[in-house]
């Protein structure tokens, strides 16, 4: 039974890491490659350079450089341009990088995120697209106070009386936010709903200044809403991510304060699916 015991923990050890695996001494960085990546992430950001000037900026000799290069060259990784005898960026990272994208889900990569974003404000979080024209929640974490906002997956929403609908508008361009205007008639819910274009377009321009947009109960009496936009790798919005909760007890925080950490955790998620924060 003791050997059936250890063969199964040596089998759980080899489909992941080694029992060490958190630990990032020297001795378990392979620093040939450490460089290598080096030169590679530095060589996709500044694309275009000869042999001579990338050795100079990235500190290493010209011959460990050469060697560094031709070895990604070998894996596509990267490209000589002999003409100009200047290196680039490979077919081969894009390739990498599409397989990565195709792998990455808005919903999976957001849920410690909104998780962690709930347990630091204590309200809750959620995750919203933009479908038809309105706000579609896709994801939820509920914080443990007694009194919370719920919007379970699927649930729609007016997006110009919703703290994600405000983010994802503030980021449309004036042509597409004047053909929404046209598409959507602007419901009054509560006596501080934004049922008017000009206040409307007021609100999202201070929205783009402050970075996140504040429903301050125009959809519910009673009820608050901050939220920020989630950008993807073109840096265009795709979601909005954000905290609610009743009145009573956001009305007591500085919402300003608020509005900062939900847009951290906004950042968090763009970055973790490839997105370009503006």
């Amino acid at each position: 039974m003791e050997h059936q015991k250890e063969a199964d923990s040596g089998l759980r050890r080899s489909r992941g890491r080694p029992r060490d695996w958190h630990d990032k001494t020297e001795q378990n960085t392979i620093k040939s490659l450490d460089r290598a990546m080096q030169v590679f992430e530095y060589l996709s950001q500044e694309q275009g350079k000869p042999l001579s000037l990338l050795a100079e900026e990235t500190g290493q000799s010209p011959a460990t450089l050469y060697r560094i290069l031709v070895t990604l060259e070998g894996r596509g990784l990267v490209e000589f341009d002999a003409e100009n005898q200047i290196w680039h960026i490979g077919s081969q990272a894009f390739v990498i990088g599409a397989r990565f994208l195709r792998r990455t889900s808005l919903v999976e990569r957001a849920r410690p995120i909104l998780r962690r974003l709930m347990e630091a404000t204590g309200e809750t979080a959620n995750l919203g697209v933009e479908k038809g024209g309105m706000v579609l929640f896709l994801s939820q974490v509920e914080t443990h106070e007694n009194i919370r906002a719920f919007f379970p997956p699927g649930t729609l929403s007016p997006m110009h009386s919703s703290g994600i609908g405000k983010a994802l508008l503030s980021q449309m361009s004036d042509d597409r936010f004047g053909q929404w205007l046209k598409d959507q008639q602007l419901e009054k819910f509560t006596d501080r709903t934004l049922a008017n274009a000009d206040n409307l377009r007021k609100d999202l321009k201070g929205i783009r200044q402050s970075g996140y947009s504040f429903d301050n109960e125009e959809k519910n009496v009673g009820m608050q809403c901050i939220a920020a936009p989630v950008f993807d790798m073109n840096g265009e919005v795709v979601a909005g991510l954000s905290i609610s909760g009743p009145t009573s007890r956001m009305a007591m925080r500085e919402i300003d304060d608020l509005g900062q950490a939900v847009i951290r955790s906004a950042n968090e998620l763009s970055n973790a699916i490839g997105g370009q924060v503006r």
